[in-house]
Protein backbone atom coordinates (compact mmCIF):
# COMPACT_ATOMS: atom_id res chain seq x y z
CA UNK A 1 0.00 0.00 0.00
CA UNK A 2 0.78 3.24 -0.76
CA UNK A 3 3.46 2.72 -3.12
CA UNK A 4 1.00 3.03 -5.84
CA UNK A 5 0.49 7.27 -5.60
CA UNK A 6 1.09 8.36 -8.79
CA UNK A 7 1.25 12.54 -8.59
CA UNK A 8 -0.03 14.16 -11.89
CA UNK A 9 2.14 17.33 -12.90
CA UNK A 10 0.52 20.59 -12.75
CA UNK A 11 -0.91 20.27 -9.50
CA UNK A 12 0.81 20.85 -5.18
CA UNK A 13 1.90 17.36 -4.45
CA UNK A 14 0.62 17.98 -0.87
CA UNK A 15 -2.87 18.39 -2.00
CA UNK A 16 -2.66 14.95 -4.25
CA UNK A 17 -1.16 13.04 -1.37
CA UNK A 18 -3.40 13.99 0.68
CA UNK A 19 -5.96 13.31 -1.24
CA UNK A 20 -4.91 10.16 -1.90
CA UNK A 21 -4.82 9.15 1.75
CA UNK A 22 -8.50 10.58 2.72
CA UNK A 23 -9.76 8.39 0.00
CA UNK A 24 -8.30 5.75 1.08
CA UNK A 25 -9.73 6.71 4.87
CA UNK A 26 -13.43 7.42 3.49
CA UNK A 27 -13.65 4.46 1.83
CA UNK A 28 -12.69 2.39 4.43
CA UNK A 29 -9.19 1.17 3.55
CA UNK A 30 -7.70 2.53 6.50
CA UNK A 31 -10.00 1.58 9.25
CA UNK A 32 -10.36 4.26 11.91
CA UNK A 33 -7.06 3.82 14.85
CA UNK A 34 -4.94 2.75 11.89
CA UNK A 35 -1.39 4.43 12.80
CA UNK A 36 0.10 5.86 9.28
CA UNK A 37 3.14 5.37 8.10
CA UNK A 38 5.78 7.94 9.71
CA UNK A 39 6.89 11.33 7.39
CA UNK A 40 9.84 8.89 6.86
CA UNK A 41 8.82 5.87 5.75
CA UNK A 42 5.60 8.02 3.88
CA UNK A 43 8.25 9.85 1.58
CA UNK A 44 10.26 6.96 0.87
CA UNK A 45 6.77 4.48 -0.04
CA UNK A 46 4.93 7.48 -1.98
CA UNK A 47 8.21 8.68 -3.73
CA UNK A 48 8.30 12.36 -2.37
CA UNK A 49 10.05 14.42 -0.02
CA UNK A 50 9.42 14.27 3.65
CA UNK A 51 8.07 18.07 3.61
CA UNK A 52 5.47 16.98 1.31
CA UNK A 53 4.30 14.28 3.70
CA UNK A 54 3.75 17.04 6.68
CA UNK A 55 2.30 19.15 4.72
CA UNK A 56 -0.36 16.62 3.80
CA UNK A 57 -0.42 14.84 7.48
CA UNK A 58 -1.33 18.59 8.42
CA UNK A 59 -4.09 19.08 5.95
CA UNK A 60 -5.76 15.77 6.86
CA UNK A 61 -5.21 16.33 10.61
CA UNK A 62 -7.22 19.88 10.01
CA UNK A 63 -9.95 17.73 8.32
CA UNK A 64 -10.41 15.76 11.37
CA UNK A 65 -9.58 12.54 9.18
CA UNK A 66 -6.38 12.08 11.49
CA UNK A 67 -5.49 12.49 14.89
CA UNK A 68 -1.37 12.69 16.13
CA UNK A 69 0.32 11.00 19.42
CA UNK A 70 3.13 12.33 20.86
CA UNK A 71 6.10 9.94 20.25
CA UNK A 72 3.47 7.41 18.51
CA UNK A 73 2.65 9.27 14.92
CA UNK A 74 -0.22 9.91 13.13
CA UNK A 75 -3.41 7.52 13.33
CA UNK A 76 -6.63 7.27 11.24
CA UNK A 77 -9.86 9.24 12.78
CA UNK A 78 -13.36 8.10 13.32
CA UNK A 79 -15.01 8.56 9.64
CA UNK A 80 -18.49 6.77 9.56
CA UNK A 81 -17.67 4.08 6.29
CA UNK A 82 -20.71 2.28 7.04
CA UNK A 83 -22.87 2.00 3.35
CA UNK A 84 -26.80 1.97 3.88
CA UNK A 85 -28.95 -0.94 2.04
CA UNK A 86 -28.82 -0.12 -1.68
CA UNK A 87 -31.27 0.94 -3.59
CA UNK A 88 -32.56 0.56 -6.94
CA UNK A 89 -34.82 2.98 -8.73
CA UNK A 90 -35.99 3.38 -12.19
CA UNK A 91 -35.30 6.69 -12.98
CA UNK A 92 -37.32 6.46 -16.50
CA UNK A 93 -40.32 5.91 -14.38
CA UNK A 94 -39.43 9.16 -12.40
CA UNK A 95 -38.95 11.86 -14.97
CA UNK A 96 -41.58 13.81 -16.71
CA UNK A 97 -42.32 14.85 -20.45
CA UNK A 98 -39.94 17.56 -20.30
CA UNK A 99 -36.92 15.18 -20.17
CA UNK A 100 -38.51 13.24 -22.92
CA UNK A 101 -38.65 16.19 -25.31
CA UNK A 102 -35.26 17.71 -24.18
CA UNK A 103 -33.54 14.37 -24.80
CA UNK A 104 -35.82 13.95 -28.44
CA UNK A 105 -34.41 17.68 -29.77
CA UNK A 106 -31.24 17.06 -28.25
CA UNK A 107 -28.53 17.12 -31.55
CA UNK A 108 -25.65 16.60 -29.06
CA UNK A 109 -26.74 13.25 -28.81
CA UNK A 110 -28.64 12.56 -31.89
CA UNK A 111 -26.94 14.79 -34.47
CA UNK A 112 -24.04 13.09 -36.43
CA UNK A 113 -20.64 13.48 -34.36
CA UNK A 114 -17.89 15.10 -35.50
CA UNK A 115 -14.63 12.99 -35.76
CA UNK A 116 -11.12 14.20 -35.74
CA UNK A 117 -10.09 14.98 -39.55
CA UNK A 118 -13.44 15.88 -40.55
CA UNK A 119 -14.38 18.74 -42.77
CA UNK A 120 -17.50 20.20 -39.93
CA UNK A 121 -20.07 22.67 -40.80
CA UNK A 122 -22.37 21.80 -38.22
CA UNK A 123 -21.21 24.89 -36.17
CA UNK A 124 -21.76 28.19 -36.32
CA UNK A 125 -19.63 29.22 -33.04
CA UNK A 126 -16.62 31.90 -33.68
CA UNK A 127 -13.37 30.78 -34.82
CA UNK A 128 -11.34 30.39 -31.62
CA UNK A 129 -8.09 30.92 -33.82
CA UNK A 130 -9.26 34.61 -33.77
CA UNK A 131 -9.36 34.98 -30.38
CA UNK A 132 -8.47 38.56 -28.90
CA UNK A 133 -6.42 36.26 -25.70
CA UNK A 134 -3.68 39.13 -24.66
CA UNK A 135 -6.30 41.74 -24.63
CA UNK A 136 -8.49 39.22 -22.94
CA UNK A 137 -5.97 38.98 -20.11
CA UNK A 138 -5.22 42.77 -20.04
CA UNK A 139 -8.42 43.24 -19.50
CA UNK A 140 -9.23 41.02 -16.84
CA UNK A 141 -6.25 41.84 -15.05
CA UNK A 142 -6.86 45.80 -15.06
CA UNK A 143 -10.70 44.81 -13.53
CA UNK A 144 -9.39 42.75 -11.35
CA UNK A 145 -6.54 45.82 -9.68
CA UNK A 146 -9.78 48.06 -9.87
CA UNK A 147 -12.30 45.95 -7.77
CA UNK A 148 -11.40 42.12 -7.41
CA UNK A 149 -12.81 41.91 -4.30
CA UNK A 150 -16.40 42.77 -5.53
CA UNK A 151 -16.12 40.99 -8.82
CA UNK A 152 -15.37 37.68 -6.76
CA UNK A 153 -18.48 38.10 -3.91
CA UNK A 154 -21.73 37.50 -4.83
CA UNK A 155 -23.39 39.89 -7.54
CA UNK A 156 -27.05 41.50 -8.04
CA UNK A 157 -29.58 39.61 -9.85
CA UNK A 158 -30.23 42.20 -12.53
CA UNK A 159 -26.71 42.33 -13.25
CA UNK A 160 -23.39 44.19 -13.24
CA UNK A 161 -24.15 48.22 -13.22
CA UNK A 162 -20.92 49.32 -15.62
CA UNK A 163 -22.34 46.76 -17.80
CA UNK A 164 -25.67 47.42 -18.32
CA UNK A 165 -24.50 51.03 -18.47
CA UNK A 166 -22.53 50.47 -21.68
CA UNK A 167 -25.14 48.02 -23.18
CA UNK A 168 -27.77 50.96 -22.71
CA UNK A 169 -25.18 53.38 -24.48
CA UNK A 170 -24.60 50.20 -27.07
CA UNK A 171 -28.18 49.98 -27.63
CA UNK A 172 -29.38 53.73 -27.85
CA UNK A 173 -26.48 54.11 -30.66
CA UNK A 174 -28.28 51.29 -32.86
CA UNK A 175 -31.55 53.97 -32.30
CA UNK A 176 -33.31 52.31 -29.69
CA UNK A 177 -35.26 54.55 -27.71
CA UNK A 178 -34.63 53.91 -24.11
CA UNK A 179 -37.01 55.16 -22.06
CA UNK A 180 -39.05 53.49 -20.28
CA UNK A 181 -36.99 50.78 -20.50
CA UNK A 182 -34.21 48.67 -18.67
CA UNK A 183 -32.00 45.59 -18.91
CA UNK A 184 -31.39 42.31 -17.01
CA UNK A 185 -28.34 40.49 -17.50
CA UNK A 186 -28.53 36.63 -18.30
CA UNK A 187 -26.64 33.35 -18.94
CA UNK A 188 -26.23 33.83 -22.49
CA UNK A 189 -29.00 34.15 -24.83
CA UNK A 190 -30.90 30.50 -23.85
CA UNK A 191 -31.36 31.69 -20.77
CA UNK A 192 -32.89 34.73 -20.87
CA UNK A 193 -35.48 33.22 -23.88
CA UNK A 194 -35.94 30.82 -20.93
CA UNK A 195 -36.88 33.43 -17.88
CA UNK A 196 -39.50 35.60 -20.13
CA UNK A 197 -41.09 32.35 -21.46
CA UNK A 198 -41.62 31.22 -17.88
CA UNK A 199 -43.28 34.92 -16.90
CA UNK A 200 -45.45 35.36 -19.48
CA UNK A 201 -49.56 34.05 -19.27
CA UNK A 202 -49.79 30.53 -21.66
CA UNK A 203 -53.65 31.60 -22.43
CA UNK A 204 -53.65 30.06 -26.50
CA UNK A 205 -50.84 28.03 -25.56
CA UNK A 206 -49.41 29.05 -28.99
CA UNK A 207 -46.39 30.59 -30.10
CA UNK A 208 -45.84 32.24 -34.01
CA UNK A 209 -42.68 32.97 -35.62
CA UNK A 210 -40.50 32.53 -38.73
CA UNK A 211 -40.11 28.83 -40.13
CA UNK A 212 -37.66 27.54 -39.79
CA UNK A 213 -36.40 29.11 -36.89
CA UNK A 214 -33.73 28.52 -34.39
CA UNK A 215 -33.31 25.18 -32.94
CA UNK A 216 -32.47 25.95 -29.08
CA UNK A 217 -35.88 28.91 -29.19
CA UNK A 218 -38.09 25.84 -30.88
CA UNK A 219 -36.78 23.30 -28.09
CA UNK A 220 -37.61 25.61 -25.01
CA UNK A 221 -40.75 26.66 -27.23
CA UNK A 222 -41.75 22.88 -26.59
CA UNK A 223 -40.40 22.42 -23.42
CA UNK A 224 -42.68 25.06 -22.14
CA UNK A 225 -45.88 23.50 -23.80
CA UNK A 226 -46.20 25.65 -26.51
CA UNK A 227 -47.85 25.21 -30.09
CA UNK A 228 -45.19 26.63 -32.56
CA UNK A 229 -46.99 28.33 -35.76
CA UNK A 230 -44.49 28.94 -38.15
CA UNK A 231 -44.55 30.99 -41.07
CA UNK A 232 -42.68 30.43 -44.41
CA UNK A 233 -39.45 33.27 -44.96
CA UNK A 234 -39.61 34.57 -48.30
CA UNK A 235 -36.14 36.30 -49.69
CA UNK A 236 -36.41 39.22 -47.80
CA UNK A 237 -37.77 37.92 -44.56
CA UNK A 238 -40.91 36.39 -43.26
CA UNK A 239 -43.84 36.18 -45.37
CA UNK A 240 -46.22 39.27 -44.43
CA UNK A 241 -49.25 38.28 -45.95
CA UNK A 242 -49.12 34.93 -44.17
CA UNK A 243 -48.32 36.33 -41.07
CA UNK A 244 -51.20 38.79 -41.86
CA UNK A 245 -53.54 35.26 -41.93
CA UNK A 246 -52.20 33.27 -39.56
CA UNK A 247 -53.26 36.48 -37.11
CA UNK A 248 -56.38 36.69 -38.00
CA UNK A 249 -57.25 32.89 -37.81
CA UNK A 250 -55.83 32.37 -34.41
CA UNK A 251 -54.71 33.85 -31.35
CA UNK A 252 -50.92 33.58 -30.53
CA UNK A 253 -49.33 34.25 -26.99
CA UNK A 254 -46.17 35.79 -28.19
CA UNK A 255 -43.89 36.02 -31.48
CA UNK A 256 -40.41 35.03 -32.16
CA UNK A 257 -38.54 36.86 -34.62
CA UNK A 258 -34.79 36.61 -35.82
CA UNK A 259 -34.57 39.61 -38.18
CA UNK A 260 -30.93 39.70 -38.83
CA UNK A 261 -28.42 37.14 -40.02
CA UNK A 262 -31.73 34.57 -39.39
CA UNK A 263 -30.79 31.10 -37.95
CA UNK A 264 -30.84 28.85 -40.12
CA UNK A 265 -31.40 31.13 -43.20
CA UNK A 266 -29.08 33.80 -42.65
CA UNK A 267 -31.94 35.47 -44.27
CA UNK A 268 -31.77 39.94 -43.04
CA UNK A 269 -34.92 40.99 -42.82
CA UNK A 270 -35.60 44.32 -44.87
CA UNK A 271 -36.35 47.58 -43.95
CA UNK A 272 -40.05 47.24 -45.14
CA UNK A 273 -40.69 43.83 -43.72
CA UNK A 274 -39.88 45.41 -40.39
CA UNK A 275 -41.71 48.00 -40.67
CA UNK A 276 -44.65 45.95 -42.00
CA UNK A 277 -44.43 43.31 -38.51
CA UNK A 278 -44.30 46.36 -36.36
CA UNK A 279 -47.04 47.93 -38.04
CA UNK A 280 -49.14 44.87 -38.14
CA UNK A 281 -48.49 43.68 -34.29
CA UNK A 282 -49.79 47.37 -33.35
CA UNK A 283 -53.10 46.00 -33.67
CA UNK A 284 -52.42 42.71 -31.71
CA UNK A 285 -51.95 42.75 -28.01
CA UNK A 286 -49.29 40.16 -28.61
CA UNK A 287 -45.52 40.46 -27.02
CA UNK A 288 -42.85 40.01 -29.76
CA UNK A 289 -39.40 38.13 -28.78
CA UNK A 290 -36.37 39.74 -31.35
CA UNK A 291 -33.71 37.63 -31.14
CA UNK A 292 -30.69 40.13 -31.32
CA UNK A 293 -28.85 37.64 -33.26
CA UNK A 294 -25.27 38.34 -35.34
CA UNK A 295 -26.52 42.06 -35.69
CA UNK A 296 -22.86 42.97 -35.84
CA UNK A 297 -21.81 40.80 -38.82
CA UNK A 298 -23.03 42.99 -41.29
CA UNK A 299 -20.44 41.93 -44.63
CA UNK A 300 -22.38 44.80 -47.10
CA UNK A 301 -25.15 46.73 -47.33
CA UNK A 302 -27.47 49.18 -45.29
CA UNK A 303 -27.66 48.90 -41.83
CA UNK A 304 -31.32 47.92 -40.81
CA UNK A 305 -32.25 48.59 -37.76
CA UNK A 306 -33.73 46.24 -34.84
CA UNK A 307 -37.62 45.94 -34.21
CA UNK A 308 -36.81 47.26 -30.47
CA UNK A 309 -35.99 50.56 -32.76
CA UNK A 310 -38.41 50.88 -34.74
CA UNK A 311 -40.83 50.34 -31.62
CA UNK A 312 -39.75 53.56 -30.32
CA UNK A 313 -40.69 54.65 -26.98
CA UNK A 314 -43.77 51.39 -27.33
CA UNK A 315 -42.77 48.74 -25.12
CA UNK A 316 -44.42 45.53 -27.34
CA UNK A 317 -40.93 44.30 -28.26
CA UNK A 318 -38.76 42.20 -26.00
CA UNK A 319 -34.97 42.30 -27.08
CA UNK A 320 -32.68 39.08 -25.86
CA UNK A 321 -29.29 39.18 -27.25
CA UNK A 322 -25.74 38.22 -25.82
CA UNK A 323 -21.89 38.17 -27.72
CA UNK A 324 -21.70 34.86 -27.85
CA UNK A 325 -21.25 34.41 -31.96
CA UNK A 326 -19.33 37.40 -32.77
CA UNK A 327 -17.08 37.07 -29.13
CA UNK A 328 -16.24 33.99 -26.53
CA UNK A 329 -19.20 32.20 -25.99
CA UNK A 330 -17.20 31.09 -22.97
CA UNK A 331 -18.40 34.27 -21.67
CA UNK A 332 -21.99 33.19 -20.49
CA UNK A 333 -23.27 36.95 -20.54
CA UNK A 334 -26.56 37.58 -22.51
CA UNK A 335 -29.67 40.37 -21.97
CA UNK A 336 -33.17 41.01 -21.80
CA UNK A 337 -33.40 44.89 -22.96
CA UNK A 338 -37.63 45.48 -22.46
CA UNK A 339 -40.20 47.06 -20.61
CA UNK A 340 -39.08 48.25 -17.11
CA UNK A 341 -42.02 46.79 -15.29
CA UNK A 342 -41.08 43.90 -17.01
CA UNK A 343 -37.48 43.64 -16.35
CA UNK A 344 -38.24 44.14 -12.68
CA UNK A 345 -40.76 40.96 -12.36
CA UNK A 346 -38.23 39.24 -14.27
CA UNK A 347 -35.31 40.36 -12.29
CA UNK A 348 -37.23 38.31 -9.18
CA UNK A 349 -37.53 35.11 -11.42
CA UNK A 350 -33.63 35.45 -12.13
CA UNK A 351 -33.27 35.60 -8.53
CA UNK A 352 -35.08 32.58 -7.88
CA UNK A 353 -33.44 30.25 -10.29
CA UNK A 354 -29.85 30.87 -10.55
CA UNK A 355 -29.06 34.27 -7.86
CA UNK A 356 -27.17 36.01 -10.37
CA UNK A 357 -25.03 35.64 -13.23
CA UNK A 358 -21.21 35.54 -13.15
CA UNK A 359 -20.25 38.87 -11.90
CA UNK A 360 -16.23 38.04 -12.74
CA UNK A 361 -17.85 36.95 -16.27
CA UNK A 362 -19.88 40.38 -16.71
CA UNK A 363 -17.07 42.60 -15.29
CA UNK A 364 -14.50 40.96 -17.92
CA UNK A 365 -17.10 41.97 -20.87
CA UNK A 366 -16.87 45.45 -19.64
CA UNK A 367 -13.50 45.64 -18.89
CA UNK A 368 -12.96 44.13 -22.69
CA UNK A 369 -15.79 47.05 -24.47
CA UNK A 370 -14.84 49.61 -22.31
CA UNK A 371 -11.09 50.13 -23.26
CA UNK A 372 -11.72 49.71 -27.08
CA UNK A 373 -10.82 46.02 -27.62
CA UNK A 374 -14.33 45.13 -28.83
CA UNK A 375 -14.59 47.30 -31.84
CA UNK A 376 -11.20 46.30 -32.43
CA UNK A 377 -11.55 42.44 -32.38
CA UNK A 378 -15.08 42.98 -34.32
CA UNK A 379 -12.86 45.09 -37.23
CA UNK A 380 -10.34 41.77 -37.31
CA UNK A 381 -13.00 39.10 -37.37
CA UNK A 382 -15.77 41.10 -39.65
CA UNK A 383 -12.71 40.55 -42.52
CA UNK A 384 -11.71 36.73 -41.79
CA UNK A 385 -15.59 35.85 -41.82
CA UNK A 386 -16.14 38.21 -44.99
CA UNK A 387 -13.94 36.56 -46.83
CA UNK A 388 -14.89 33.09 -45.36
CA UNK A 389 -18.67 33.53 -46.09
CA UNK A 390 -17.48 34.80 -50.20
CA UNK A 391 -15.88 31.86 -50.36
CA UNK A 392 -18.30 29.94 -49.05
CA UNK A 393 -21.01 31.36 -51.21
CA UNK A 394 -18.99 30.97 -54.49
CA UNK A 395 -17.55 27.15 -53.71
CA UNK A 396 -21.65 26.59 -53.66
CA UNK A 397 -22.75 28.27 -56.55
CA UNK A 398 -20.22 26.41 -58.30
CA UNK A 399 -20.41 22.42 -57.07
CA UNK A 400 -23.62 22.14 -55.00
CA UNK A 401 -26.77 21.83 -57.67
CA UNK A 402 -29.41 23.74 -54.81
CA UNK A 403 -32.64 24.96 -55.72
CA UNK A 404 -32.36 27.69 -53.31
CA UNK A 405 -28.90 29.11 -51.96
CA UNK A 406 -29.64 31.75 -48.76
CA UNK A 407 -27.49 33.86 -46.26
CA UNK A 408 -26.79 37.84 -46.11
CA UNK A 409 -23.74 37.34 -43.72
CA UNK A 410 -23.13 36.18 -40.32
CA UNK A 411 -21.72 32.60 -40.12
CA UNK A 412 -23.39 30.24 -42.02
CA UNK A 413 -25.64 29.50 -45.47
CA UNK A 414 -28.79 27.85 -45.67
CA UNK A 415 -29.14 25.29 -49.24
CA UNK A 416 -32.53 24.35 -50.37
CA UNK A 417 -32.06 21.32 -52.97
CA UNK A 418 -35.27 19.94 -55.10
CA UNK A 419 -37.97 18.85 -54.04
CA UNK A 420 -37.83 14.70 -52.71
CA UNK A 421 -33.83 15.15 -52.42
CA UNK A 422 -33.50 14.26 -48.71
CA UNK A 423 -30.63 15.81 -46.98
CA UNK A 424 -30.23 13.31 -44.22
CA UNK A 425 -29.22 10.61 -46.81
CA UNK A 426 -27.01 13.35 -48.07
CA UNK A 427 -25.47 14.03 -45.27
CA UNK A 428 -24.75 9.83 -44.34
CA UNK A 429 -22.71 9.56 -47.77
CA UNK A 430 -20.87 13.00 -46.54
CA UNK A 431 -20.13 11.28 -43.50
CA UNK A 432 -18.08 8.53 -45.16
CA UNK A 433 -16.51 11.27 -47.45
CA UNK A 434 -15.29 13.03 -43.59
CA UNK A 435 -17.42 15.96 -44.46
CA UNK A 436 -20.88 17.00 -42.02
CA UNK A 437 -23.63 19.47 -42.27
CA UNK A 438 -26.57 20.82 -39.69
CA UNK A 439 -29.68 18.72 -41.64
CA UNK A 440 -32.31 21.37 -42.09
CA UNK A 441 -35.30 19.78 -40.59
CA UNK A 442 -34.18 20.32 -37.07
CA UNK A 443 -35.21 23.80 -37.88
CA UNK A 444 -38.80 23.63 -39.29
CA UNK A 445 -41.71 23.95 -36.68
CA UNK A 446 -43.73 21.89 -38.72
CA UNK A 447 -41.27 18.79 -39.94
CA UNK A 448 -40.35 19.86 -43.02
CA UNK A 449 -37.43 20.72 -44.77
CA UNK A 450 -36.08 17.36 -45.34
CA UNK A 451 -34.15 19.02 -48.66
CA UNK A 452 -32.56 21.28 -46.62
CA UNK A 453 -29.21 22.26 -44.65
CA UNK A 454 -26.97 24.55 -42.85
CA UNK A 455 -23.54 25.20 -43.52
CA UNK A 456 -21.76 26.73 -40.49
CA UNK A 457 -18.27 28.23 -41.95
CA UNK A 458 -17.19 30.35 -39.44
CA UNK A 459 -14.20 27.53 -37.59
CA UNK A 460 -12.98 26.45 -41.01
CA UNK A 461 -10.53 27.50 -43.02
CA UNK A 462 -11.22 28.82 -47.07
CA UNK A 463 -9.42 25.92 -48.45
CA UNK A 464 -11.53 23.79 -45.84
CA UNK A 465 -14.86 25.46 -47.14
CA UNK A 466 -14.01 24.97 -51.23
CA UNK A 467 -13.37 20.72 -50.13
CA UNK A 468 -15.79 20.57 -48.35
CA UNK A 469 -18.48 22.07 -50.56
CA UNK A 470 -17.04 19.90 -53.12
CA UNK A 471 -17.19 17.00 -51.73
CA UNK A 472 -20.91 17.56 -50.65
CA UNK A 473 -21.40 18.45 -54.40
CA UNK A 474 -20.17 15.53 -55.84
CA UNK A 475 -22.03 13.62 -54.02
CA UNK A 476 -25.00 15.18 -54.44
CA UNK A 477 -24.45 15.26 -58.00
CA UNK A 478 -23.99 10.96 -57.67
CA UNK A 479 -27.25 11.02 -55.76
CA UNK A 480 -28.92 12.61 -58.36
CA UNK A 481 -27.25 10.91 -61.20
CA UNK A 482 -28.44 7.26 -59.31
CA UNK A 483 -32.26 8.87 -59.15
CA UNK A 484 -32.68 8.91 -63.08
Amino acid sequence: MFNDFKPEEGRPVYIQLKEYLKRLITNGHLPEHTKLPSTREMSELAGVSRNTVLASYGELEQEGLVYPVKGKGHFVGKVTTEKSPEASLDWEKKLNDDVRIACDMDLMKHGVRWEKGMIAFNSIAPDEKLFDVENVKRAFLNRMAIEGQVVLNYGYAKGYKPLIDLLFHYMEVKGVDLTGKDILMTNGFTEGLDIVLSALCKKSGRIICENPTHQSALKLFRLHGYVVHGIPMEEDGVSIEQLKEALSQSDYDLAYFIPSYHNPTGIVTSSEKRMAVMNLFSHYDIPIIEDGFNEELRYSGSHFSPLLAIAGQGNNVVYISSFSKILFPGLRVGWILADRYLIEQLESVKRARTIHTSTLDQALLYQYMHDGYFEKYLKKAKAVYKRKYECAWAACQKYIPYKRLTGDGGLHLFVELEDGVDARTLLRQCYAKGVVFSPGDVFYTNGGGKNTFRLGFSRLSEAEIRLGIQRIGDTLKNMLEART
